[in-house]
Order: C-alpha cells, then sequence, then structure tokens
C-alpha cells in the first residue's frame, strides 16, 4: 500500500448509493481518512441492495472498503449538534442530495464555511446545483440521454443501447468529484481557504463529447448510431462474431495496422476498403464478419498473435477476472471481511512508484460500525452516548 499520498486528509461523507460511494473509495484507497455518515436504522441504501452477502450487500461492500461507518440523525437536535462538532476537524465534505437539501438540514456551504473555512464542499448531483433541471429528479439513464451518449450508441438503423456500465454515476460524477476535490485541496494549500465544489453528472458526461462535438461544429454531422468513425461504421474498427460465437475487438484505424490484418487474412483485395462502410452483401463489413467466422475467438487470437494487429477478445466479466493483464495489474485481489468471509475486489487503477498496488486498510463496515469510537473522540461520555441512541439522534 502506498502510504502517505492522502495520508492526514479527513473526508466526511454523507453520500448513498453509487456515485459518492465510489468517489470516496478512490480517495480513500490513496490514504485518505474517510468517515461515512449514515441514517439510523436505514443507513446507505446500497447495504440493503442484492446480491446479499451474510450482512451487508455484496454492491456495498465493493465500494465501501477503507471507510469507516456511524450513524447520525441530522433532523435530530442533538445530531446536528455532533455534525456540529464533527466539521472542524474534517477536510471535505461530500454530499449527494439534491439541491436544496443540506441548506433546510442547516448545513448548506454557506453555514459550513463558517464553521470551518478551510473545507472542501463537495456537491454530486444530476443537474448541478442551478440551471432549469437543478430540482429534476434522475438515473444515469436520464444523464447520458440529455449529454447525448444515448443517441450515438447502438447498431446502425437500430434503438439507441443504453451502456452496462454507468457512465454518468462512475464519470461524470464520481471522478470528476475526485478530481474536483483534488484541485481543491492543492488551491487550499495556497490560500488557506474552502470552496465549494459543484458537480453535475450531466456536465461530466457532456464533457466526454469533446472531440465528438468539434466534428458537429466543424462539419454539421449529426453523429447517427453507428455510422461513425469509432462506432462500428468502418470494418477496421469493430466487434466480430468468431465460429464458436464469441466476439473479437479489432481496431485497425491506422492504414499500418489494417495492411497488416489484410495479410494475415490474405485479401489484400481489402486494404483499400478500411473505411468503406456499406451495406451491401459485397460490403466490407459484410466480408470481414465472414472471415472471423472461420475460426474460434481462442484459435483467432492466437494466429494474429504472430501479426502486429490491434485486436484483442470481447470478455466476459468472468473472462476479465481470468484475463492475464488484469490480474498481473493486480486488479483482483482478495480480502477476509471480519462478518462477510472471504471478498473479492476490484484494485486501484492508479498505480504509483514505491509500493504494489494494494488498497486494503479496512473491510467495507457495518452500519454504524465506529459510532462510539468517534463519539467517544469526540468527548461524548458512555452514558452520554446510550442517551443518544435512545434518543434516535445517532
Amino acid at each position: 500500500f502506498v502510504a502517505g499520498l492522502l495520508e492526514g486528509i479527513k473526508i466526511l461523507d454523507l453520500t448513498r448509493l453509487l456515485p459518492g460511494g465510489y468517489c470516496s473509495m478512490l480517495l480513500a484507497d490513496m490514504g485518505a481518512d474517510v468517515l461515512k455518515i449514515e441514517t439510523p436504522r436505514e443507513g446507505d441504501y446500497m447495504r440493503w441492495n442484492p446480491p446479499m452477502l451474510k450482512n451487508m450487500s455484496a454492491l456495498f461492500a465493493a465500494i465501501n472498503r477503507n471507510k469507516r461507518s456511524i450513524t447520525l440523525n441530522l433532523k435530530h437536535d442533538e445530531g446536528k449538534k455532533i455534525f456540529e462538532r464533527l466539521l472542524p476537524e474534517y477536510d471535505v465534505l461530500f454530499e449527494g442530495n439534491r439541491p436544496g437539501v443540506m441548506e433546510k438540514l442547516g448545513f448548506g456551504y454557506d453555514t459550513v464555511s463558517r464553521i470551518n473555512p478551510r473545507m472542501i464542499y463537495c456537491s454530486i448531483s444530476g443537474y448541478g446545483q442551478d440551471g432549469p433541471y437543478r430540482d429534476e429528479v434522475g438515473h444515469d439513464i436520464n444523464y447520458i440521454g440529455i449529454a447525448g451518449v444515448l443517441a450515438m450508441t447502438g447498431l446502425r438503423g437500430g434503438p439507441p443501447v443504453v451502456p452496462a456500465v454507468q457512465i454518468g454515476d462512475l464519470a461524470g460524477g464520481a471522478m470528476f468529484a475526485a478530481i474536483g476535490v483534488l484541485a481543491a485541496l492543492i488551491g487550499r494549500s495556497q490560500t488557506g481557504m474552502g470552496r465549494c465544489v459543484d458537480i453535475s453528472m450531466t456536465d461530466g458526461v457532456v464533457s466526454w463529447l469533446s472531440i465528438h462535438a468539434a466534428k458537429h461544429f466543424a462539419d454539421g454531422d449529426n453523429l447517427e448510431r453507428g455510422k461513425m468513425r469509432l462506432s462500428g461504421q468502418y470494418p477496421c474498427y469493430a466487434a466480430y462474431q468468431t465460429k464458436d460465437g464469441r466476439y473479437i475487438s479489432l481496431g485497425a484505424l491506422e492504414e499500418k495496422f489494417w495492411v497488416n490484418f489484410c495479410r494475415a487474412v490474405e485479401r489484400s483485395d481489402l486494404v483499400e476498403k478500411q473505411f468503406d462502410d456499406s451495406d451491401g452483401p459485397s460490403g466490407a463489413l459484410k466480408q470481414v464478419s465472414a472471415i472471423f467466422k472461420q475460426k474460434t475467438l481462442a484459435e483467432w487470437l492466437d494466429y494474429l498473435d504472430a501479426y502486429d494487429i490491434c485486436v484483442g477478445p470481447v470478455n466476459t466479466i468472468e473472462d476479465v477476472f481470468r484475463d492475464p493483464q488484469v490480474l498481473h495489474r493486480r486488479m483482483l485481489f482478495e480480502t477476509d471481511h471480519p462478518t462477510e468471509g472471504k471478498l473479492k475486489q476490484i484494485g486501484m487503477p492508479i498505480k504509483f512508484s514505491g509500493g504494489n498496488g494494494a488498497v486494503e486498510r479496512l473491510p467495507a463496515p457495518l452500519l454504524g460500525e465506529h459510532t462510539e469510537s468517534v463519539l467517544r473522540s469526540l468527548g461524548y461520555e458512555a452514558n452520554e452516548i446510550k442517551r443518544l441512541r435512545e434518543a434516535g439522534a445517532v
């Protein structure tokens, strides 16, 4: 484990579900001390999403390692007082409520910054803290729909295809939140002051349109599904079914890679058809498709390995975690959870010199597991903690 990168940075995480949970896990993996604030009894909704392990959801365990958990009722007067005592001790606050909710609870950015002027206050929402959609509800499919990604995804002539991975939640929300917070922490080291970081998941997805928008602005192309350079329009960049029903990816965009492919399959007549997009049976897409159906996936990978071509398997999720490159990069590891047993976990995607890429410091916490220890660190005695529990404040 690469200790010390974010050691000393203390984070309060009030978020639920995927965007905030994944974001704070990334920072926790890099050494930050993350304290997860959860409502009494219910906690983060993801705790109860199937499939269940023994006492918690496998999904919750997957994105909440290296965190501590306390229960705190921010609608209770004494719960508010405890939170006020926590704020000066922390560097970053994440919240993922609808805009305006934290203000109603009495802990909007203006209030929190008066209590702790050094606080980095990060709000993650679907559409941001302002604008005509500010108060609208939404999910990933809505964000990528508004941002244009859904309309561009799918086969030529077919309907939009919903991506299996939550792009808005993970990339638009979680990853941009992590970048924003890290930038704000660097800024604070120069000014001594915190700031608000406003993350819209929709904004994040729109920002991914950089090269697509550049083409649209330059030549007016409306970028139809299946008719774009990198979305299956051309035979040199597509996924093809093999003899055994599996799929292989071909990414021969550069001329040299396409020529190498044509030589490998002994089809020099296809060299000039690298960017042929005709639909008929004589079209290059159909011809290359027929070629790939002549061998199994394993046979193709073995045969083409001798050539300098951009090819690879289209892995199922089971295949991913047997892939030698994935395993070598330690993107899968096993951990022992005190109540859930042995768990397989995804590794840290950012590698640093001076460490082996391990991420485990703490297993995903039980609901409120650290409530008593945190309250004791704030000066609460055992009898006070018992009273607060009985009153529903924690």
